[in-house]
């Protein structure tokens, strides 16, 4: 019940990118009960390559802690990571994943690659999938289909 609502934190930051003309992911990272970080991808407006929603999530959750790992954390994002974001994750030792849908293009986190999981790495992460899949399938749909039509 809870995954559900945190995602829905993650799908509001997902609309958020679609408004600004963004691929629409969003990412909410939560720790002891409680939100700790929320964004969504700005690479357009930043014109930064890395600012996706789970990377900039990850910053803002480590100044609110004021330390790099994040231990305790659940990471919700509406779409599976790619390589970049499943790293980060990995190196800032959040627990638990939460995806709402798989990118079966991108995908670093089971689609073409399970990084998360993978045994020679330190760190590994507990991972969740198909939370409000069918919202976080919808919001990419409708983004890529409204580009096309432009």
């Amino acid at each position: 019940m809870m995954d559900e609502y945190y995602m829905g934190l993650a799908l509001e930051e997902a609309k958020a990118a679609f408004l600004e003309g963004e691929v629409p992911i969003g990412a909410v990272i939560v720790r002891d009960g409680k939100v700790i970080a929320r964004a969504h991808n700005l690479r357009e407006l930043s014109k930064n390559a890395i600012a996706h929603a789970e990377i900039l999530a990850i910053q803002r959750a480590c100044d609110f802690l004021g330390g790099w790992r994040l231990t305790r954390s659940t990471l919700y994002v509406t779409i599976e990571p790619c390589p970049m974001c499943a790293g980060a994750i990995l190196q800032s030792r959040i627990e638990r994943v939460v995806i709402g849908a798989m990118d079966a293009k991108a995908g670093a986190c089971g689609s073409i690659v399970n990084l998360l999981n993978h045994s020679a790495f330190n760190h590994q992460s507990e991972i969740k999938t198909g939370v409000l899949e069918a919202d976080c399938k919808k919001i990419m749909q409708d983004f890529f289909s409204q580009l096309r039509k432009k």
